[in-house]
């Protein structure tokens, strides 16, 4: 069954209008991406054309989890349609000026606007996955390097979900999804027979990466409380529980490289 990206459907559709409607074979998939695109613009989708195909170049993709986020990035905005507004006094924006940047298709904030320092929360976050991934690699883990890749794409997609204002898909990271996560991580001596971790000074330099990146990640859940407090119009409950859940994937982490899941590495 075909898998849809955002770009393929800009193929497909043209320059895109609200309430556009597009004809596509049965079982087709859409990209998170993609998704948001549809909602955004409102377009009505037909699953009764069985000649229906991919643009030339787009391929059916294999492998990804069933939300589709597990995959490598790309550049999330959409730069088409009207003109954002300002959040502040309402006008329109044609020109980005320099103390204020795109909240989301329609609006521009604040920089230091508590949402747009959660973005920028969550991009260094992302980064750190990826440091950590790479000192993964480099001592010879490329299991674990997988597994971080995982928690890279779901950094992402909290950003998705939170720049188009939707629910964040279910994580799954290590074959866990978040039901298995959370009994695993806490409770550990049962579910995976290694206790809690407490790293001392003499655990390997890979475990106190991954601790910090655990600490990075609670950090980052305080800031999405912040930018979405609960009880508030802009509440969006759903972002500070999957930074949690992120918090929980990275610690199960640890615990499976503790209890020797990756192999012996050897370099760090």
């Amino acid at each position: 069954m075909p898998l849809y990206t955002e770009e393929a459907l800009r193929h497909l559709l043209g320059p895109p209008r609200e309430g556009m409607k597009l004809s596509l074979p049965r079982g087709s998939r859409f990209s998170p991406a993609a998704q948001d695109f549809l909602n955004h613009w409102k377009v009505a989708i037909a699953f009764d054309d069985p000649s229906g195909s991919l643009p030339s170049g787009e391929k059916e993709a294999s492998g990804m989890a069933d939300s589709g986020w597990d995959r490598p990035g790309e550049f999330p905005v959409v730069l088409s349609g009207d003109a954002p507004r300002c959040a502040l006094c309402g006008s329109g924006v044609k020109e980005k000026p320099e103390h204020m940047t795109q909240v989301d298709a329609e609006r521009f904030d604040a920089k230091n606007s508590p949402r747009i320092r959660f973005r920028g929360k969550m991009d260094s976050l992302n980064a750190w996955v990826m440091l950590t991934a790479s000192r993964a690699r480099t001592a010879g883990y490329p299991k674990l390097v997988e597994h971080l890749a995982t928690v890279a794409a779901y950094c992402r997609e909290i950003m998705s979900a939170e720049y188009n204002l939707r629910p964040v898909a279910p994580i799954q990271v290590a074959g866990f999804d978040e039901a298995a996560l959370r009994k695993a991580t806490h409770d550990p001596q049962k579910e995976l027979g290694v206790p809690h971790l407490a790293p001392a000074v003499e655990d390997a330099e890979l475990l106190h990466w991954l601790n910090v990146l655990r600490t990075q990640v609670r950090e980052t859940e305080l800031v999405a409380l912040d930018a979405f407090p609960p009880g508030s119009s802009r509440e969006l409950p759903e972002l500070a529980v999957a930074v949690n859940r992120l918090s929980s994937a990275v610690y199960l982490l640890e615990l499976l490289l503790v209890r020797g899941d990756y192999g012996a590495g050897g370099l760090l």
